[in-house]
């Protein structure tokens, strides 16, 4: 999971994720990143962390870091938030295969409008909220996909 900074929709995806394989048994590696790492070493944003809260799911544990080029060996599939995450992830794939890796989350829901999670980190709190149930749905299918895939 990908996003800028890795402080609100990457880890929150992450956080979701983990959830939901956990309760359903997979056992999947999940982690997040940022395209940049200011954030580096940094817990969530805490009104993330709050809204994930109010819905079940505990991001405390996570910290933020910067996606590398190793990812792409450590990882099957590398979920972007947005349009311009995804064209930097692209930009440091070095072959087709791990080009194929990586996508856009929200194609999950919608195949091949390449919508894009809006980042709330300057707006108020139902754009937390929104970001929530937009990730909640899009992991939701990931899980989906992967049982059906067992």
């Amino acid at each position: 999971m990908v996003c800028l900074g890795n402080i609100c929709r990457s880890p929150l995806a992450d956080g979701l994720l983990r959830d939901k394989a956990k309760k359903e048994g997979l056992n999947l590696k999940v982690d997040s990143a940022g395209t940049i790492g200011i954030h580096a070493g940094d817990s969530p944003d805490s009104r993330m962390q709050a809204t994930a809260l109010k819905f079940g799911t505990d991001l405390s544990q996570l910290r933020s870091r910067q996606f590398k080029v190793n990812d792409f060996q450590d990882f099957d599939l590398i979920y972007a938030m947005d349009k311009s995450n995804y064209q930097n992830i692209l930009s440091l794939a070095k072959t087709e295969i791990e080009r194929a890796k990586v996508r856009l989350i929200l194609n999950e829901l919608t195949p091949g409008k390449d919508m894009e999670v809006p980042d709330p980190y300057y707006g108020g709190e139902q754009g937390f909220i929104d970001v929530y149930n937009m990730l909640d749905q899009a992991t939701d299918k990931i899980i989906s996909k992967l049982k059906d895939d067992e």
